[in-house]
């Protein structure tokens, strides 16, 4: 009963409010319009069906949106009805099933509602006006209206929907709308068509006499379409869960290395949260902290967990990983970040410019890498290896210190301290691991959510510069 009297946080609800007063004067507007076609009661519950059915199959998006069929149910319906029908059967009709419950409670869905009436609403205006427009072949304005009003529903739901989550995750506007929309351009100017095609079917009845069997059958094809991108996305999200799987199995394989990228990310994200950053790259760097040294997997165990002195030969090979990290990763690096890719690639680069693979320097070295460097290397110094005994966290606390503008962003460097001194779980690994394995500590832990891919191994070195090997 809470998600029933939730109260949104202020701007959130400012706007949404907004947004209703909006649709309010948008549907007026839309009643005035001079011209309209009238419709039948019985057309008005065929569609309404579809609404509800449309409603509740969707397609998952970044930052917990998502992405359903009923852009074409709306988009037909403004080519079937009067202007201001169709804008108020999908507010009042596109019902969700997860209403009510803590996950949906009524503000969002009365923004759901609301922006996508808002969407569909000047979808009609743009139809309405090009189908008026005088001396032009009807076909052809048909065409254009339809891949108009599309144009137009895409900006608009985008837009709000991209706004939306802006306040509520502090993300920026640009980046919501990169991950989540700019991609769906295409798929919208392809639906339009199918859309008109939809109106038109059951305008003009092909089988029995009535368009709504047509209809029912094209809808078919449109949700074996969802199935195959349904399936696409389980594919990449097994992949994540195989890259989960060998990592761990790498962490497992020493038992220095034990929960050592659990740490690593639980350090970064503490770090990445002291930077500022908003709650989606605090995701996304923690991820990339788990996964940063995938590229073990392609190193011989013979190698990678050699007790002695490594050879020339295979202290090469162990520093070739993270170029082998984006080699692994290659069947879905074009899921993976440019950040999160830079986190692969250069976490074992040195400010001063004499780590690897390239050697780059200072401000070249990607912000993230930075980060990941530092926690990779106090993990492992506090963890030890079979080779060199485990440091205290003072130890390794004032190593790192030491080391900054040699080895270390200094201001990385100053915010590890201050978190430091905060005597947080992972600063000490004895309690992070007896926390990390309890089942009541472990929601207390400021790891990613179990969505997340997880995992990666590291080594230091026994000399004195703390960088892992």
């Amino acid at each position: 009963m809470q998600s029933w009297f939730a109260i949104p946080p202020g701007k959130i609800l400012a706007y949404i409010l907004g947004l209703t007063l909006g649709l309010v004067g948008l549907q007026l507007t839309l009643l005035q319009l001079p011209g309209q076609k009238d419709f039948y009661y019985i057309d008005a519950a065929f569609w309404i069906a579809l609404i509800l059915i449309a409603k509740n199959t969707f397609v998952k998006l970044p930052f917990n949106a998502s992405i359903s069929h009923g852009f074409v149910v709306a988009l037909a319906a403004v080519v079937i009805f009067p202007a201001w029908l169709a804008p108020l059967l999908i507010f009042v009709f596109s019902f969700d099933r997860a209403f009510g419950t803590p996950a949906y409670p009524w503000y969002k869905d009365l923004f759901n509602r609301t922006q996508t009436s808002i969407s569909t609403g000047f979808a009609a205006l743009i139809w309405w006006f090009i189908q008026n427009q005088a001396g032009v072949n009807p076909y052809i304005l048909e065409v254009v209206g339809i891949l108009a009003a599309s144009v137009a529903y895409f900006l608009v739901n985008t837009s709000s929907v991209t706004y939306v989550i802006h306040l509520a995750s502090g993300a920026s506007f640009r980046k919501i709308w990169y991950e989540n929309s700019s991609w769906l351009w295409v798929s919208y100017l392809v639906q339009a068509p199918v859309a008109l095609l939809l109106a038109k079917a059951y305008q003009v009845p092909l089988i029995w006499g009535w368009g709504g069997f047509t209809v029912l059958f094209m809808m078919l094809l449109l949700y074996f379409s969802r199935y195959y991108w349904d399936e696409k996305v389980k594919l990449e999200e097994s992949f994540d869960t195989t890259i989960e799987v060998l990592v761990s199995a790498l962490d497992a394989k020493d038992p220095f290395t034990r929960l050592h990228s659990e740490r690593v990310a639980a350090i970064t994200n503490s770090i990445a949260q002291k930077m500022g950053l908003d709650e989606q790259d605090v995701k996304r760097i923690t991820y990339a902290a788990r996964i940063h040294d995938i590229g073990k997997v392609a190193i011989p165990d013979s190698v990678l967990l050699k007790p002695g002195k490594l050879s020339a030969e295979e202290f090469a090979l162990i520093r070739s990983h993270p170029t082998k990290g984006l080699e692994v990763l290659s069947p879905m690096r074009h899921r993976l970040s440019k950040d999160v890719q830079g986190v692969i690639l250069h976490h074992h680069e040195r400010w001063d410019g004499t780590g690897y693979p390239l050697g780059v320097r200072g401000d070249e070295i990607p912000t993230w890498a930075r980060v990941i460097s530092l926690a990779d290397a106090y993990e492992a110094m506090t963890a030890g290896r079979a080779y060199s005994l485990a440091k205290s966290p003072e130890e390794a606390l004032n190593e790192i210190i030491m080391f900054a503008g040699r080895q270390f962003d200094p201001q990385v460097v100053r915010l590890f301290e201050e978190l430091w001194l905060e005597d947080l779980i992972w600063r000490d690994r004895e309690e992070f691991l007896r926390r990390y394995t309890s089942p009541v500590q472990l929601s207390e832990l400021p790891l990613p959510s179990r969505s997340e891919p997880a995992s990666a191994i590291s080594a230091t070195s026994s000399s004195s510069p703390p960088g892992p090997s």
